[in-house]
């Protein structure tokens, strides 16, 4: 695998400056230290529509992702993850799980499966894993209790699988929700660095 060239990060947090994006902005700043060409996209500024569970996406044969009949920003958003070797998935943990709107982007990436009527299960498009993930998620529940009880990790991995990308490394911040504006603590920043140079390099 080579180094990564580009970076994009998904993020899935509505809270711009909270513990999640400081987190994606040291991974960010330390790919772009080594070289990298960073991306920051937001899922709260962007339009993407519900998943109609129509299934034209799964239809289409090829290994190229189905083409979706809704017009909204999703198709933008993926070409831009397709055009980075290396992605962040990043999500506070709401009601147990990713926020409302990273589970919408996420059931929008359907059409990374060909799943023609009549089969029992799709078949996914990306058999291999040609980018570098790396998974943002926090919560207000310690660490450990957190990564044990909820599904968020495993989600953005499957989702990281499906973009094509093989995760490299997981940042879980527990007690996350103690203060207003709370700051990550130096020991989680340089961990987020460590993270962004092995994202790229």
């Amino acid at each position: 695998m080579e180094k990564a060239r580009k970076v994009t990060a998904i993020v899935g947090t509505y809270r711009k400056g909270g513990i999640i994006d400081q987190a994606t902005d040291q991974i960010l700043a330390s790919a772009s230290e080594q070289g990298a060409e960073v991306k920051r996209i937001y899922l709260v500024d962007k339009h993407i529509e519900f998943c109609a569970n129509c299934r034209r996406c799964t239809l289409q044969p090829g290994s190229d992702r189905g083409k979706c009949p809704t017009v909204d920003d999703m198709a933008a958003i993926l070409d831009a993850i397709e055009a980075s070797d290396g992605i962040i998935l990043a999500s506070p943990t709401n009601f147990s799980t990713v926020t409302a709107v990273t589970k919408r982007f996420m059931e929008r990436l359907i059409c990374y499966a060909y799943w023609p009527w009549g089969t029992n299960a799709p078949d996914f498009r990306r058999k291999q894993k040609t980018k570098r993930a790396v998974i943002v998620a926090s919560s207000q529940a310690p660490t450990l209790m957190a990564r044990t009880l909820t599904p968020i990790v495993g989600l953005l991995k499957k989702t990281a699988g499906l973009l094509g990308a093989k995760t490299v490394g997981v940042l879980f911040i527990g007690w996350a929700a103690r203060e207003e504006k709370q700051q990550l603590t130096a020991k989680t920043q340089e961990k987020a660095r460590r993270l962004g140079k092995k994202l790229v390099a």
